[in-house]
């Protein structure tokens, strides 16, 4: 198998950066594997629930960035890795593990994912998914509150000391390494269509009818 193609969506929490991978990942079938940036958020050890609610989350210290590497390293080399599962109610990673093997298209998604400028360079197509910041934390609030059993204030405390600056800071400058800006959130159906066409062309692949 040939190299894999490594196409990289970022953008700010509740941008729709899931969506958009999704949707690429439903174009292409088998022939794809997403990824997310969150599955490597570092292991604590040691740490009580109290003190893990306390981690910045949002910072990019906050995530096993190199292990990603490796693996995506290890993928296009043709072997399969072990992905860690995060728990988002407990804050920690699970004792859980996801076997993934290589496939021609692999799509990595996540807030932090164009800081790194290692992890950047190995992305073939960068993405950014630009959605207005109002939208954004009112989908995160329905999120974390329906699927991630976080009460309402601590959804809203922990945007306003972590999540908005550390999207100021790590998140919004490096915009400007992305090939393409879908604007609006995961649903923009004419971008999705230039995405997917220009994953064709570069890949050989086919959409799956």
């Amino acid at each position: 198998m040939n190299k894999p193609m490594i196409v990289g969506v970022a953008g700010g929490t509740g941008s729709g950066k899931t969506t958009l991978a999704e949707h690429i990942a439903k174009a292409f079938g088998d022939n794809v594997t997403v990824i997310a940036h969150d599955s490597y958020y570092h292991l604590q050890v040691g740490k009580t629930y109290e003190q893990r609610c306390l981690t910045n989350y949002d910072h990019p210290d906050a995530f096993e960035t190199d292990l990603l590497r490796a693996h995506l390293d290890a993928l296009c080399r043709g072997e399969c890795v072990d992905v860690p599962v995060y728990d988002y109610t407990i804050h920690n990673r699970s004792d859980k593990v996801v076997r993934v093997c290589p496939t021609p298209l692999i799509v990595l998604e996540g807030i932090l994912i164009f800081s790194d400028a290692e992890l950047r360079d190995m992305m073939d197509l960068r993405i950014f998914v630009d959605t207005d910041a109002d939208e954004r934390i009112l989908r995160r609030i329905l999120r974390d509150t329906k699927e991630r059993a976080r009460s309402l204030d601590s959804v809203i405390s922990q945007y306003l000391t972590t999540v908005k600056p550390m999207h100021e800071a790590f998140v919004e400058p490096f915009k400007r390494y992305a090939d393409v800006i879908v604007p609006g959130g995961g649903n923009n159906p004419i971008a999705l269509e230039m995405i997917v066409q220009c994953i064709c062309k570069q890949t050989g692949l086919h959409t799956v009818k």
